[in-house]
This record gives C-alpha cells, sequence and structure tokens, in this order.
C-alpha cells in the first residue's frame, strides 16, 4: 500500500515539534515531496467569514432603519400635550373644578420630565447590557401608557399612564441609537441623526392634525385620543425592535481589553451627570405651574440654559475624538444636541399653534411647512455621509449658519403666512439642525453622543419653558379680550422667543466651534452589548 507523501510530511512535523515554518516561506520538501500547503494568515479567514456573513450584515443593518424611522416618531408623539380642546373636553368630562384642571395640565405634561430623567439612566443600562432588548422593553413600556390613556379615568390614572410612555420613550432613544452606532456605518447614524431633528421639528403639527374634531349629532370631543396619537406607530417600532432582536449577531462581541475597565467605570460615571440636573429641571418645572409667575419661570429656564452649556463643555473633556483637529469632538456633539432639543420642538411647535390659531374654527394645520422641514433635515444629514472628515466640522458650522438664517427669515413673519413663507423658513432650519448633528457625531464614540443625548430632552423643557413664560407675559401685560388680541398676544410672545433663539443659536455654535485641548484623546467605539 502506497503512503501518502503529505501525511508523512505531517507525522514528520508532529514528531519534531521544534521545527516551525512561518508564514510566507517555503516548506522543507522531504523525500521529494511536494511543499505541505500553508493555512492562510488570520486575516485571510475574517475577510472570507465577513464575505459569508455579507448577507445577514445588510440584513441587520436594514433592520436598525427600520427600528430608527419606527422608533423615534413614537418617541416624538409623545411629547405634544393635546391641545387646549383636549384639555376641555377631559376637564368637562371629568367634572374638575379650576384647580383639577390646573392638576390635569401637569398630568398631561408628565411625559416630558419623565422622559428627561430615564434617558440618561437608560444611557448607562445599555452599555451595560445589550441594545435590542433594552429597545424592545422601553417600546413595551411606551405602547403601555399609550394603550392605558384610553382607559383613564381620573387626573393620576392619567399621569401614572402618561408618564409611562415618556419612561419607554427614555428607554427606547438611546437603545436606538446604540443601535445605530454599532453598524460601525455612517448610513445608519446619520440617519438617526436627521430622523431625530425631522420628528422634533414635525411632532406638534402632526399631533394637532390628529387632535379629534367634535361630533356632528353631540359636540363631544374623544379627548383620550388627543393623548395618544398614532399608536399604530409604537406597535410597528416594536414590530421593527423584535425583527432586529432575531437578527442579532450569532457571533460573540470582542471582549474589550482589561485596560477599559477603567474606562468603563469612568464613562458609566460622566453618563449619569446629567442624571441629578435633569430631575431638578423637570421638578422646577412642575413646581413652577403652581401660581409661578412668567418672570420666575423664566429666571428657570436661564438657569437650564446655563447648566446645559456647562454640561456639554465639561461632560465630555476627557472623551475626545482621536482625530479631533478635523472631526468635531465630544463637546460638540453635546453641545449640538442641545441646540436640537432648543431649537427643534420648542420652535415648530408654538409655531403650529400659531397657525391653527390663524386658520379659526374649522381651520387646521398646513402639514407643507412642517413636511418640508423635516425632510430637509434628512437630507441634510445623509448629505454628511459623503462628506471627508476634515469637512465634519465644517458642515457643523454650516449647519448653525443656517439655523440662525431661519430664525432670522421667520422672525419676519407670523402665523398668518401663507404656507409656502413658511415652507421657506422652516425648510433652512431643518437642513441646518440635521446637518450640524450629524456631522457631529462624526467619529464621536458611543458613550460621548449617549452623553449628548442626555442633555436634549432638557433642553426641550427649557425651550419649552421659556416660550411658554414669554407668551404668558405677554398674555399678562395686554389682557387681551378679542380672538384678535389674543392672537397678536401669543405672537408678540413668541417673536421675543425668537430673538432669544437667535441669540443662543449663535452662542451654541460658538460653543461648538471651540476645539477641544490637544494631546488628549480616546478611541472611538462602538456600541456596547451584542451587535
Amino acid at each position: 500500500m502506497s503512503s501518502d507523501p503529505s501525511r508523512d510530511q505531517s507525522r514528520d512535523r508532529l514528531a519534531d515539534p521544534t521545527r516551525t515554518v512561518e508564514f510566507g516561506a517555503p516548506a522543507p520538501v522531504q523525500n521529494g515531496a511536494a511543499p505541505a500547503r500553508q493555512p492562510p494568515p488570520e486575516h485571510e479567514h475574517e475577510h472570507e467569514h465577513e464575505h459569508d456573513r455579507g448577507d445577514g450584515s445588510r440584513a441587520r443593518t436594514l433592520a436598525v432603519i427600520a427600528v430608527t424611522v419606527t422608533v423615534l416618531p413614537a418617541v416624538a408623539l409623545t411629547l405634544p400635550g393635546g391641545g387646549h380642546g383636549a384639555l376641555d373636553a377631559a376637564r368637562d368630562e371629568l367634572r374638575l373644578n379650576d384647580a383639577g384642571a390646573a392638576d390635569l395640565v401637569r398630568a398631561t405634561g408628565a411625559t416630558l420630565p419623565a422622559l428627561l430623567v430615564a434617558v440618561p439612566l437608560a444611557a448607562v443600562t445599555v452599555r451595560r447590557l445589550p441594545a435590542r432588548p433594552v429597545l424592545a422593553a422601553g417600546l413595551l413600556c411606551l405602547l403601555g401608557g399609550l394603550v392605558a390613556v384610553r382607559y383613564a379615568g381620573s387626573v393620576p390614572f392619567l399621569a401614572a399612564a402618561r408618564a409611562a410612555q415618556g419612561l419607554g420613550a427614555g428607554i427606547a432613544l438611546p437603545a436606538a441609537l446604540v443601535l445605530a452606532l454599532e453598524r460601525r456605518r455612517a448610513l445608519p447614524v446619520a440617519l438617526w441623526a436627521g430622523t431625530l431633528a425631522a420628528v422634533l421639528l414635525a411632532a406638534m403639527p402632526v399631533a394637532l392634525r390628529a387632535a379629534p374634531r367634535p361630533d356632528p349629532a353631540t359636540g363631544a370631543v374623544d379627548w383620550r385620543l388627543a393623548l395618544a396619537p398614532y399608536p399604530q406607530v409604537a406597535a410597528v417600532a416594536l414590530g421593527a425592535a423584535l425583527l432586529c432582536l432575531l437578527l442579532r449577531d450569532t457571533a460573540p462581541a470582542d471582549a474589550p481589553p482589561a485596560a477599559r475597565g477603567a474606562a468603563r467605570s469612568a464613562e458609566r460615571g460622566q453618563l449619569l451627570l446629567p442624571a441629578a440636573p435633569a430631575a431638578g429641571l423637570g421638578f422646577l418645572a412642575v413646581v413652577t405651574t403652581y401660581g409661578w409667575s412668567p418672570g420666575a419661570r423664566l429666571v428657570v429656564a436661564g438657569v437650564g440654559v446655563v447648566t446645559l452649556l456647562g454640561l456639554a463643555l465639561t461632560g465630555g473633556r476627557d472623551d475626545i475624538a482621536a482625530n479631533a483637529r478635523t472631526t468635531p469632538d465630544s463637546r460638540a456633539c453635546a453641545v449640538v444636541m442641545v441646540a436640537v432639543g432648543l431649537l427643534a420642538f420648542p420652535v415648530t411647535g408654538p409655531l403650529a399653534g400659531l397657525v391653527q390659531a390663524a386658520a379659526g374654527e374649522g381651520g387646521g394645520v398646513s402639514p407643507v411647512p412642517f413636511a418640508a422641514a423635516a425632510c430637509a433635515a434628512v437630507a441634510g444629514a445623509l448629505a454628511t455621509v459623503r462628506l471627508p472628515p476634515e469637512g465634519a466640522r465644517g458642515a457643523v458650522h454650516g449647519g448653525f449658519g443656517l439655523v440662525v438664517v431661519a430664525v432670522l427669515l421667520t422672525l419676519a413673519v407670523d402665523g398668518t403666512a401663507g404656507r409656502w413663507t413658511l415652507t421657506a423658513c422652516l425648510v433652512p432650519l431643518g437642513a441646518g439642525l440635521g446637518t450640524a448633528l450629524a456631522a457631529s457625531l462624526r467619529g464621536t464614540s458611543a458613550g460621548a453622543a449617549l452623553y449628548g443625548l442626555s442633555l436634549c430632552p432638557p433642553a426641550i423643557l427649557t425651550g419649552q419653558l421659556i416660550v411658554l413664560s414669554l407668551q404668558a407675559g405677554q398674555w399678562q401685560r395686554a389682557r387681551p379680550e378679542s380672538a384678535a388680541q389674543q392672537f397678536y398676544a401669543l405672537s408678540a410672545g413668541y417673536r421675543v422667543w425668537l430673538i432669544t433663539a437667535g441669540v443662543l443659536a449663535v452662542a451654541l455654535a460658538a460653543a461648538a466651534g471651540r476645539r477641544a485641548p490637544s494631546g488628549r484623546t480616546s478611541e472611538a467605539v462602538s456600541g456596547g452589548g451584542e451587535r
């Protein structure tokens, strides 16, 4: 029986373990046998493995995109409070007096304080646990709150249901960001940034259009529907999250080096840094509804702005992108998140209310200007995907420039302007916020991105506190009686807010343009948990 030369050579190598053959060097020939075939380098196996998993990776990326375009709208739709018509109908049905009506307003507004407290806690959780089950848990809580509102029969029950909506939204928001970052691709992250800006711009107009009309026969209004608009969006988002959970990678995630343990601990401390200020701001925002004057509420809002800017500038000092000379550092990401919170929902929300007031009874809010702004936000964010690294910082500055232009244009009009005039004003706002946010996330670590996200909901609350206080102050000074006088008072307060927003945009642009100190860098990492 003839012997196999390759087997003989293998036995010889096993018999003499001191003999080694380096990769790339010809193997010695024994007894005229052909050189033994050497195993390919390890990285070649990795390329083959990635090629084999190409279809699965694309499917997971598509699932993450589906999560982004469904979860973020579901989160944003929890922010509006239902409108005056729904509150009046709820007051009549629940037979509330003046004190009970004030409690009703606080109950409907419980979503945002719950959300801003939940986001930093969920950010820490999503760095310790896989993002997919955390996302599913948050959406289940959100959907449960939406369903519970339909059965609300008292103010405390309504407050608990609205708080559950905010809690679920606050859990789902960081998890969706981590899923986008885990793909390690520019497109999912840019789409997440553009979608966040878009939904904050369009949330109030969409909610106003979804507000139920009085029944022609009885005149009754289904106020519960106004406090839980479009629950189908949250249900579809939950389905996308479950699909993403099923499509998770089977390969285990790379274990972090032992040297990263201290960095992880420091990151957890940094992510928890906004929790206490956010909780304090939420508490004060609720307390100010107990008879505080508009001036006192403005003082609270001013303290909130200063606190958020300080947290944005100091919180990311130890987590700077490795290429900080060409890309925005983590502090710029935090500053832009604050800008998106201050200048998206608090700008378009009151404007949508003015447009509806100008339309009068039976009129509605034209969706064209706000839909165009939302589309511009997504388009501006996606335009940053092809930008070279050195263009990211310039894109942040250009985005802030568009925001300032939009504020100046909006100052020249009011709620009575036509749809195309408003479109011309709001499109630069959407494009600027989407571009700046997507560009600021370039080269930013997951910890820095989550830290910045923790500052966005408090900024939304602060912006709302400013604009509503300014409008309330104008209302108290004017003491309007007719509908025209009421509209003028609200418009005057909104104009003062636009001037304030322009000043804030310039200040935030200057803060985002500050370069990080040289010599301190950190490796940009993607999200934690499973991929």
